[in-house]
């Protein structure tokens, strides 16, 4: 069976220790929306934090699993070590140094990375982040940025960019990507650290950043140990659930291990590893975080898919209070 195209990145989930100060960076120094205050549906014990564009769009979809308590993320191979931000212009790489310096965010010098101007930074947990200018992007849509926060829209949050996959053996990984799942080698750049193999990237659906995956080969690091400032999945977009069902039947037809359908309310998913180990994830566009929110109050009370309202009181009385999402 064909199954039907993927359409980009959906979100990327990654890991916090502690969602109070995690809340607090996302939303007052990066100026994301905070649409979608909930738990981790495996575990109600701690928060699932979506930060996206105006309204929570697929593809601008930063999340966070807090575990308390967590050490610190042990970069090395078999990672998801890169998560890209898209703003508007190459202006605003400037505008960001500026605030970065000011608020005393770790940061490198913007540098033009695959034809693109970036800047990289780290969050307060390490988490190793990119900001990727979408002055020359041509090809999937940006989200919009949100104007209900400290960041003027100018220079706003736009979506998810490329993902950075970091593997002792690139060609498996890429194997899968564009035999599987449709992407297209598109080019290779240099690499970060000298003497490790071009970083190649592949973009799938109508390409750019909001669609792409660069892989990255390094001979010098062990395999990543999960922690605070790592990041958990990175999830594709796919249409709806017809589409869904059709990609859990080729993948499992390539003879790959997955999860089957889940059923996580604001969409729904699957879940399966490439030949590294990395955890992938395809998810559909809806039905989305207005489902059970209006558009104008998201992320502002905690919300719980229905079959966890009834532990409503016992999974609050778990929770430090997080501020509301406003500004």
């Amino acid at each position: 069976m064909a199954a039907s195209a993927l359409k980009g990145i959906h979100h990327v989930s990654a890991m916090t220790a502690r969602a109070v100060n995690n809340h607090d960076f996302y939303t007052h120094v990066m100026g994301m929306r905070l649409v979608k205050k909930t738990v981790n549906q495996d575990d109600t014990s701690m928060y699932h934090l979506f930060y996206g564009d105006e309204k929570g769009n697929p593809g601008t979809e930063l999340t966070f699993f807090e575990l308390p308590m967590m050490g610190r993320n042990r970069d090395g191979v078999s990672s998801i070590s890169t998560t890209s931000l898209r703003i508007p212009t190459d202006a605003s790489i400037s505008w960001w140094v500026d605030r970065f310096d000011r608020l005393g965010v770790e940061h490198d010098e913007p540098q033009e990375r695959d034809g693109k101007l970036t800047l990289d930074f780290r969050d307060p947990e390490g988490q190793r982040m990119r900001l990727i200018s979408d002055e020359r992007n041509v090809g999937v849509p940006a989200g919009i940025a949100w104007e209900g926060g400290p960041v003027p829209a100018e220079h706003g949050v736009l979506g998810l960019g490329p993902v950075r996959l970091t593997v002792a053996d690139a060609e498996p990984t890429l194997r899968v990507l564009t035999e599987l799942m449709g992407f297209r080698r598109i080019s290779q750049y240099p690499a970060d650290v000298p003497g490790q193999p071009d970083i190649v990237v592949v973009e799938v659906a109508e390409g750019g950043s909001g669609a792409g995956v660069h892989v990255e080969e390094r001979h010098d690091l062990d395999r990543e140990r999960l922690g605070r400032g790592g990041v958990h999945h990175v999830a594709f977009r796919v249409e709806d659930e017809e589409a869904l069902r059709e990609w859990a039947e080729r993948i499992g037809q390539a003879g790959f291990h997955h999860s089957g359908y889940v059923d996580r309310y604001y969409f729904r998913s699957l879940y399966f590893r490439e030949p590294s180990g990395i955890l992938f994830e395809l998810a559909t566009d809806g039905p989305g975080f207005d489902t059970d929110e209006p558009l104008d109050s998201l992320g502002e009370a905690l919300a719980l898919p229905p079959f966890l309202e009834p532990k409503r009181e016992a999974i609050e009385a778990k929770l430090k209070p997080l501020p509301t999402a406003k500004g």
